[in-house]
């Protein structure tokens, strides 16, 4: 059963701890795939952060991760999904995954890009994502529920 949570609309004020996140959370997936710098994984986040597509997740009071769902005109992107060490493996992830998507169906098909190799992989396809191609670096998945 997954702890307790809460999704609240990011502020640009949530910028620099994301960031940190975000470094923390892909640092082993890019060190494997030979990508870590810890700059640029920090500045990539900042440079394209948009609070109005983003959402804290509240664990008891404390910001456990991150989602964001930014649309375009075809589709619905997932991104920037990341959980806090300590609360991944829990249901956590699978849990926000479904709110989210649910709350935000429309007739976009909902996509997300995800690293080679990473166990992160394992979340989306538990939850109804499957491949459509992929690159040396990265694995493009599109929920499999296009209604």
């Amino acid at each position: 059963m997954p702890p307790v949570w809460s999704l609240r609309p990011s502020l640009p004020a949530d910028a620099p701890w994301i960031a940190e996140l975000r470094a923390q959370v892909m640092r082993p997936d890019l060190e494997r795939l030979g990508r870590w710098d810890p700059v640029r994984v920090r500045q990539r986040f900042l440079t394209g952060f948009q609070p109005a597509h983003t959402f804290v997740i509240d664990v008891a009071g404390s910001s456990a991760g991150v989602i964001a769902v930014r649309p375009e005109s075809d589709e619905q992107w997932i991104e920037h999904f990341y959980l806090a060490p300590e609360y991944q493996g829990k249901g956590l992830g699978s849990a926000v995954l479904r709110h989210v998507m649910t709350t935000k169906r429309d007739h976009r098909p909902f996509r997300l890009n995800v690293l080679q190799g990473s166990p992160a992989r394992r979340l989306y396809e538990r939850n109804g994502f499957v491949h459509e191609h992929e690159d040396p670096i990265d694995v493009f998945l599109v929920h499999a529920d296009l209604s």
